[in-house]
């Protein structure tokens, strides 16, 4: 029986997780190619900085607009019809009362963050808290039932959509609105789509039992989320505050050039390691420790290279890509590569804390994140500008933010050597790769041939260095030398998972796409 509950659960992930992967891929390069058309012909940095101010405070209200409680429909076992209504009433209601606080407060906040003209765009972009909240339990069945081939089909139609309407309002002249009337069109189509997707699971409904047991459940995750989200966009408003709305639009895109790996990568595999690292929750303790493993592996070797090739070559693609306009913003990127490659692991430990109830250790990790960066970030703004701050931001994140997760593991079962042997060959790897990339231009040139000919070079170096954990990586496990089998990405369940005490559930929010999703956020 459990035999048959782990290759069950094992097909699903492995099929959810290429699905994702092809969807994360297709809308990133969409996403990448329309920031490239933006930057060159239609926006300046002063539209990218107001874009970046509302993006910023949408991203902080998303991280708690349902209070927690949508985590409840992936997480928690037992009959969806009996406490979904509850939580789609509570996330609803909650993410309107934001959005009324948001609407009041948003010229003092657009004044604050040094951009006093983006108080209508915040309130333009921000009515997609208030469909989040409506989609909450939609998109909690989709990703509890591991149906990313739907997920695929909804981010597609709001990506084309909002990216439509968002062209067409920025060469018309609409500047920074156009990402904010794009936005709110493809998380109404998204909105639609979810509800057709997830058949009977758009009710709304209020039992007072429930609810009690949903607010216990949601609110910490909800302030760890809370301050996860500051952590990752505190940044944005110090720049702001401190720089100005040119230095906001020069660091933004630096930001969101770092994101292309992360993005591509991690989202593909949080859509479905959550729900994956829920159903090992209740296995025993080896089961979760190799699940996440892998997980890990996989994730860090598709990573490293692209975030070393960013970091080795920032000048030169920045030019080649949005043009020389747009330089200053390189200055930033070799330190928010170093930044996006920690966010990797920790994400994912995030995932993995969330899914076996670790919540008070997330808010002290969150707490502990956030507490650092605030005073580390103005220092570094005041000595170098937006490359200071991305170096305070790196800084932070590795030397104090990765132990600490370390920390809240290892107190969950999974060790530092479980980290270490993931994570040793692709590191190695990407130091030999980064000396290659910085040795071979100094001898060819710095033509873009003499450029492409080191990327080649630093690529093969690295699948040379992490060629010994090519069995891990593809998922099999050598057996009597030629021979081997196949392997989940995340294992099964040793037994069938135990039910949680009374009204227990747990939703994973799915990342934004770059402001265009109609999805929760989470860093």
């Amino acid at each position: 029986m459990a035999s048959a509950e782990s290759a069950s659960l094992g097909r699903k992930v492995r099929t959810a997780a290429r699905w994702s992967l092809v969807n994360t891929v297709v809308l990133r390069l969409g996403n990448f190619a329309t920031g490239i058309v933006l930057a060159r012909f239609a926006l300046g940095p002063a539209e990218w900085g107001v874009y970046g101010v509302a993006q910023t405070v949408l991203m902080v209200l998303l991280s708690a607009n349902e209070l927690g409680v949508g985590l409840a429909v992936v997480r928690w076992e037992g009959d969806l019809r009996r406490f979904a209504p509850t939580v789609q009433t509570l996330s609803t209601l909650s993410s309107g009362l934001l959005y009324l606080v948001l609407f009041a407060a948003a010229p003092a906040l657009a004044d604050a963050l040094g951009s006093p003209s983006a108080s209508w765009v915040l309130r333009v972009m921000c009515v997609s808290v208030v469909l989040d909240g409506l989609a909450q339990v939609p998109n909690g069945v989709i990703t509890r039932e591991f149906a990313q081939i739907r997920r695929l089909v909804l981010d597609s139609v709001n990506f084309g959509i909002s990216t439509g309407v968002t062209l067409g309002l920025a060469f018309a002249g609409w500047g920074a609105m156009s990402f904010a009337v794009g936005a709110l069109a493809g998380n109404a189509a998204s909105l639609l789509g979810a509800v057709i997707a997830a058949p009977g699971a758009f009710r709304f409904g209020w039992n007072r039992a429930e609810a009690g047991a949903l607010l216990r459940f949601g609110l910490p995750l909800a302030g760890a989320s809370l301050l996860a989200l500051g952590v990752v966009n505190v940044d944005t408003l110090i720049v702001g505050a401190t720089l100005g709305k040119v230095a906001l639009g020069y660091y933004v895109l630096a930001f969101n050039m770092s994101g292309w790996p992360v993005r591509v990568v991690s989202e593909a595999a949080r859509r479905v390691s959550f729900a994956g690292f829920s159903r090992l929750a209740e296995s025993a303790g080896p089961a979760l420790a190799d699940g996440f493993s892998r997980a890990l592996r996989v994730l860090v070797t598709g990573t490293v290279p692209m975030c070393v090739l960013l970091a080795g070559l920032a000048a030169p693609v920045v030019g080649l890509v949005y043009g020389h306009e747009w330089l200053p913003a390189a200055r930033a990127l070799p330190w928010l590569m170093a930044l996006g490659l920690t966010r990797i692991g920790c994400e994912l430990a995030y995932d993995c804390l969330v899914a076996i109830g670790a919540r008070h250790a997330l808010l002290a990790v969150q707490g502990l994140w956030l507490a650092a960066l605030i005073p580390t970030l103005f220092g570094g703004a005041r000595l170098d500008g937006i490359a200071g701050v991305s170096a305070g931001h790196a800084l932070v994140a590795a030397g104090l933010v990765v132990p600490a997760f370390l920390l809240a593991l290892r107190r969950g079962g999974i060790g530092v050597r479980v980290v270490a042997r993931a994570c040793a060959w692709p590191f190695l790897a990407g130091a030999a790769m980064a000396a290659v990339l910085v040795g071979l231009p100094r001898a060819l040139g710095h033509s873009l041939l003499a450029l492409a000919a080191a990327s080649a070079g630093a690529l093969a170096v690295y699948a040379l260095g992490v060629l010994p954990t090519r069995h891990a990586l593809l998922g099999v496990e050598p057996r009597h030398g030629r021979h081997a089998r196949p392997r989940a990405l995340l294992p099964g369940p040793s037994r069938p998972p135990v039910p949680p005490p009374r009204h227990s559930s747990e939703s994973d929010p799915e990342p934004l796409l770059d402001g265009t999703g109609a999805d929760g956020v989470r860093p």
